[in-house]
């Protein structure tokens, strides 16, 4: 087979369709190719040529090989071209570039306040983000936000790897994730009902051979509501307040509780109190990994998110515990949207889960999306608190405030611990 080759052919002599069977079948392992520029010249040259108006189907189908073989064009391609020779008597390329090039849709404002908002929020998911920016726009009237609220998912990943965005950012970047006679091993099932919650412990590293916080994580499997408190250590005697403080701060009644298999959680002394709350109480199977998945997820996308992996002394607990209940908690439940799955069931009974555009909402427009949500209000609690809660800020007045109590956090805490040293 010969490669490589360019021949400047003259094809002429070829003035019958037996003479062009003849070619096809001498040539069939060598490569030809018309220039592109001389593409549709070609096409355009030989199908007046052999006039393929007037041929026969076998006759048209030896021509369409011909012109196939010389262009390097697919069967559809060259079909496509035929078709505009019967229709206008030429071959010409129909697209042209704009000459100006494209119109710009979102300009140099739009991508600085695009950047604002993910340094607010701390760089969410492209439709977790572009829900933020309609929400900015339609529910909070901040027409600053007109235009990005219609941007597209892809696009807005654009606007993030371009060059003007990047001068903006800055970015941070990721810490990771015995038998007991006491719980069920089993997954929570909550049926569409709120009030079964996984959680999970988070530890604040160590330094020079000392603990840090721990963060305790609850999430609730339907909603995603979510709380996080701090306590210093995660023995009963730490823990117990945390967790007596975390199912006080649910709106909704809480039903159910699972965990993984550590002993923080599996012991008698939790049990004792779920089992007086009458919350039930299940633990992870083993072999499977994702019995305890959305409360691991969380501790990424939230708990390191906003927390990072410096290590923060234990005396400081009570401080973090405060900003978690004053600032993280109301703005993670809030403002900050997530992800919710749908499963569909094929023919063969397989379960497959997506993630459509539509169902992404705060853990709060979740709850109140759900069949008469006020009936699993605690007593005392009401829509009309919550609602009102949910619209006190908007979604990025309660970004920022969390971002400065953060920043105003960690540096009391640097300079106290400098002057421990």
């Amino acid at each position: 087979m010969i490669r490589g080759m360019v021949i400047d052919m003259n094809d002429a002599k070829l003035k019958t369709l037996t003479q062009v069977k003849e070619f096809l079948e001498g040539t069939r392992d060598v490569e030809f190719q018309v220039l592109e520029k001389d593409r549709y010249l070609f096409i355009e040259r030989t199908l007046g040529r052999f006039g393929y108006e007037r041929l026969g189907r076998k006759e048209k189908g030896i021509v369409l090989r011909y012109v196939q073989q010389m262009t390097g064009l697919s069967r559809q391609q060259v079909t496509r071209h035929v078709q505009r020779f019967r229709e206008t008597g030429t071959v010409t390329l129909r697209y042209r570039a704009p000459s100006k090039g494209f119109r710009k849709v979102f300009d140099s404002r739009d991508v600085v306040l695009l950047a604002e908002t993910d340094e607010r929020h701390g760089t969410l998911s492209g439709p977790a983000t572009k829900k933020l920016l309609e929400r900015a726009f339609e529910l909070y009237g901040d027409s600053r936000y007109e235009r990005l609220s219609r941007i597209s998912v892809s696009h807005l990943y654009n606007l993030r790897g371009g060059a003007e965005y990047q001068k903006k950012r800055r970015h941070w970047t990721k810490t990771r994730s015995t038998n007991a006679p006491i719980g069920e091993r089993r997954p929570p099932r909550p049926e569409g009902s709120p009030g079964y919650l996984r959680i999970d412990s988070v530890h604040q590293g160590d330094q020079d051979g000392q603990k840090g916080v721990y963060h305790i994580n609850a999430v609730d499997c339907v909603t995603q509501f979510q709380v996080v408190a701090t306590c210093e250590k995660i023995s009963e005697a730490y823990l117990i307040p945390v967790l007596e403080e975390i199912l006080e701060a649910f709106p909704f009644v809480i039903l159910g509780i699972h965990a993984d298999n550590g002993s923080e959680y599996i012991n008698y002394t939790v049990a004792r109190l779920l089992e007086k709350l009458r919350i039930e109480l299940t633990k992870s199977r083993p072999r499977h990994t994702n019995d305890n998945a959305l409360a691991e997820s969380k501790n990424a996308s939230v708990v390191r998110k906003h927390l990072g992996y410096v290590h923060i002394p234990q005396t400081f607990a009570q401080e973090v515990n405060s900003f978690c209940r004053d600032y993280l908690n109301p703005y993670v439940n809030f403002h900050r949207p997530c992800f919710f799955s749908e499963t569909t069931t094929d023919a063969r009974g397989r379960e497959k889960k997506s993630y459509p555009y539509r169902n992404i909402k705060t853990p709060y427009e979740k709850f109140k999306s759900l069949s008469r949500p006020g009936q699993y209000l605690k007593p005392g609690v009401t829509l009309e608190q919550l609602e009102k809660m949910a619209l006190a800020q908007s979604d990025n007045e309660a970004a920022e405030q969390l971002n400065n109590a953060r920043e105003i956090l960690f540096q009391s805490l640097d300079d106290r611990s400098r002057k421990r040293a």
